[in-house]
């Protein structure tokens, strides 16, 4: 990897999940287009989120990622993003409040349009077509005319993405994060799910931790602090062509920035070490991810982190691992083991959504225990190995929809007809999503109280 690289040096590598464009012409007059296109994020910005993510790295905060699997041009309105900002805001207070760790919170959101597939084509019914990718890539319906990619679907994502960054920015700094408010995040279905009484007893602490900070002359509006929240957008840069187009380079360093995302991330089928996602990915300077699947080395691992982050850069590089809850040690420890041994300042974030999803009858789902039990088991190990466990990456909508079986109410596969809505992978509704955040919470606080302890014995 000693060549020099440009925002174009990915395409003399092989690569992978690309789809193939019947008409490059039009393919190229879009991404002409998109480069002379404002950025969608600066990168002051993903400079900030660097800063934070170290923090994660040096086990002084917990990173909180999640958002739609694939996000959808029809779905596109205001009260659907309002509905996934005010969860997340719920789980980040949750995490912070009830786990005693800061939280850094990034959404899979503004941008997460394109999706890789096992396979690139899809039979039903004898007939078959190529895979859906996405929507910045085909249409899900089934049809071959739907199908066929069209280039001009991302001048469509890019304006979607924009009009997204625009309503989330407004919430996260015109008032509504304001932690007085926290009462009024919870989604109407919410309220009489069995973490709703727990939410509400987290609120009631806020709400009267703030009222004695007013009592001694601290408030909101001397501080904003209290009353905004920074809050980071990503997706996995899988069609190259668009990312290409979206990095520009910032003029008060000169480096050179992807601007469709503050953090971009490649999949677990796109990391070949000498293919042309990682080559992209060593020259931009967003903080950026890399999916470890079982089939993930430690060799393969190490040459990779010494491709993306020769540096060994705090907040560069987090790793988020997506094994399945049956795999997590086996494959796992010795990953752990090895950036540890080399001094590598990654951060470790757990995906336990891709790993565990099952067929039930037509419908895929995952279940909770599945998702937990991964969870559960990706925190044993660091325990285990000494390290932080860092951060927490769902696939989750706060939507009341039936894709994830399990939880408080016991969803079964019978439910899953009711409101099966994805067009991809199954999500964790907002009630699952809230639960499973005061499960992570407890785990958070343990590892906190862990770390914390020998000091306090050796004090006395």
């Amino acid at each position: 990897m000693s060549e020099r690289w440009t925002p174009e040096s990915w395409r003399a590598k092989p690569v992978q999940q690309i789809p193939d464009y019947p008409d490059q012409a039009a393919l190229k007059a879009v991404e002409q287009q998109l480069a002379g296109f404002p950025p969608l994020v600066f990168a002051g910005e993903a400079r900030k989120l660097k800063k934070a993510l170290a923090k994660v790295a040096n086990g002084e905060a917990f990173l909180l990622q999640g958002g739609d699997c694939a996000e959808s041009f029809g779905e596109h309105s205001a009260d659907n993003i309002r509905d996934f900002f005010r969860l997340f805001l719920q789980m980040a207070v949750v995490l912070t409040f009830a786990g005693g760790s800061p939280v850094v919170k990034v959404g899979r959101i503004a941008g997460q349009f394109a999706k890789p597939r096992s396979t690139p084509t899809e039979t039903i019914g004898g007939v078959e077509l190529p895979s859906y990718k996405g929507d910045i890539v085909n249409d899900n319906e089934f049809t071959a005319a739907a199908r066929i990619p069209d280039p001009r679907r991302q001048l469509e994502a890019y304006r979607q993405s924009a009009a997204t960054l625009n309503l989330i920015r407004a919430f996260a700094t015109g008032g509504y994060a304001n932690l007085d408010n926290a009462h009024r995040w919870m989604l109407g279905f919410v309220k009489d799910a069995p973490a709703s009484s727990r939410y509400n007893e987290v609120a009631e602490r806020i709400t009267e931790a703030l009222d004695f900070m007013r009592a001694i002359g601290i408030d909101p509006e001397t501080h904003p602090e209290m009353r905004t929240t920074d809050f980071y957008t990503s997706h996995e840069a899988l069609l190259l062509g668009y990312e290409q187009a979206m990095t520009r380079v910032d003029s008060t360093t000169g480096d050179w920035y992807d601007t469709s995302g503050h953090m971009v991330w490649i999949g677990d089928r796109t990391r070949q070490l000498d293919h042309a996602h990682v080559e992209f990915f060593r020259g931009i300077r967003n903080p950026i991810g890399l999916k470890c699947g079982p089939s993930m080395t430690v060799d393969g691992l190490m040459k990779l982190i010494e491709v993306l982050d020769p540096q060994n850069q705090a907040g560069r590089l987090t790793l988020i691992a997506r094994f399945g809850a049956d795999k997590v040690f086996d494959n796992l420890p010795a990953l752990v083991r090895a950036t540890k041994r080399e001094g590598r300042n990654v951060v470790w974030s757990c995906d336990p959504m891709h790993g565990n999803t099952v067929k039930a009858g037509n419908y895929k789902t995952r279940p909770f225990d599945l998702i937990m039990t991964e969870v559960k088991n990706f925190f044993a190990v660091h325990q285990a190995e000494g390290t932080h466990a860092g951060g927490l990456h769902l696939e989750m909508t706060g939507k009341n929809v039936t894709e994830c079986t399990g939880g408080a109410r016991g969803m079964t596969d019978a439910d899953l007809n009711d409101r099966y809505h994805t067009v991809c992978d199954p999500r964790l509704n907002a009630e699952q999503a809230l639960e499973l955040a005061f499960l992570v919470a407890e785990l958070v606080k343990r590892e906190r109280s862990g770390r914390e302890r020998p000091e306090v014995e050796a004090a006395e």
